[in-house]
């Protein structure tokens, strides 16, 4: 696949045929010229892709422990296991990632505030080459775990116990000294803290993490990418994409997120980083709850279109759905999504209503 071709792919993507014929003129020959022209600059080009460990880096969405159901504290005992994956950023684009657990994001942790975590941190030597640990922001301690939990690959697991002593939706990651790398690399996740009288019931919940991947290599670019330390320090990434796979969650992915009129969605989204903030809007949607910065315990803000969201935090949205069609989730810096992969879909099925919207009057 060339750049060019990519790129046009993805435009489709987010503006939909009907849009693309419309402006299509604005792109001419010049945007192809310049596109190729930087193909053509990378003489020596990339090694082939790699064989891939894993069929997909993506996490399922809907892979989310239940609500809390349970009034009283209780522990839980949860092990984080640390594991260096090789997997397609898009097809024919390999790339290697650092996980917690495989996939990207690490695995959701879902508790009540007031349980007792019992953490097992592991970094068998067969599943990595450096040195991890993590940092929870839903911790009171010494980096948030990330002290007592530093291994190098093959030491042996070590464990800590902490209490959710606050409520809210977390961030955590790895935290040793070139974090950045490793958690542009995938090393992030979201523990979630209920509040005491739990959260209100929705129909669906989905689980999103935006991270940034600094290559060498050119976005759609054949073969095998390692990792560009000097665009890591410029804020230049490659790619901007959710759940470690460009346009993962869409009809050239593994398919989008499913949903019917009628019902409502809640939408965890960590934004792991590392450097960029994340403006977090539903295209023919709002966010009719929203619960900024993670906070569960304030009131929701209503109906907000694009959401500001820091790296290093996780926040989560409601939606409605009255009529059927393509919600397009995206970080609204567009060119992330026209160029790097920012964007997931949520197919809502059901009976058309014109009361809401009519597109054919």
């Amino acid at each position: 696949m060339t750049q060019t071709t990519a790129n046009r792919r993805r435009f489709m993507q987010v503006i939909g045929a009907t849009g693309a014929v419309a402006v299509a003129g604005c792109l001419g020959n010049d945007a192809d010229a310049s596109e190729n022209s930087t193909e053509s600059e990378d003489e020596e080009g990339l090694p082939a892709a790699k064989a891939v460990d894993a069929d997909r880096i993506a996490r399922d969405p809907t892979d989310i422990p239940g609500p809390v159901d349970w009034n009283e504290p209780r522990e839980h005992d949860i092990t984080l296991e640390t594991e260096r994956v090789t997997a397609e950023i898009e097809p024919g684009v390999t790339f290697e990632y650092m996980t917690f657990g495989g996939q990207v994001p690490g695995p959701m942790v879902r508790v009540r505030q007031g349980d007792t975590v019992n953490l097992t941190f592991d970094v068998p030597d067969d599943m990595n080459i450096d040195m991890h640990n993590v940092d929870f922001h839903a911790v009171y301690g010494p980096g948030g775990g990330a002290d007592a939990t530093t291994l190098a690959p093959g030491d042996d697991p070590t464990q800590i116990s902490f209490t959710a002593e606050y409520a809210g939706a977390f961030i955590y990651h790895c935290a040793v000294p070139n974090m950045d790398q490793h958690i542009s690399s995938g090393m992030f996740g979201s523990i979630l803290v209920e509040p005491e009288d739990g959260l209100p019931e929705v129909d669906h919940e989905f689980y999103l993490g935006q991270h940034e991947i600094y290559t060498d290599g050119e976005v759609g670019e054949e073969g095998h990418h390692g990792f560009d330390f000097d665009a890591m320090k410029k804020e230049e990434p490659t790619y901007v994409v959710f759940n470690g796979q460009a346009y993962g969650f869409t009809e050239d992915g593994v398919g989008p997120m499913e949903a019917n009129t009628g019902e409502t969605a809640r939408v965890y989204f960590a934004n792991g980083g590392p450097n960029l903030l994340s403006s977090l809007h539903p295209i023919g949607n709002v966010w009719s709850n929203y619960y900024r910065d993670g906070d569960l315990l304030s009131e929701p803000d209503k109906n907000i279109e694009t959401a500001p969201i820091a790296p290093g935090t996780t926040a989560a949205g409601e939606m409605e759905f009255p009529v059927p069609g393509p919600v397009k989730i995206v970080d609204h810096a567009l060119s992330r999504v026209v160029h790097k992969g920012a964007l997931a879909v949520v197919d809502v099925a059901g009976e058309e209503n014109p009361d809401v919207y009519d597109g054919d009057p």
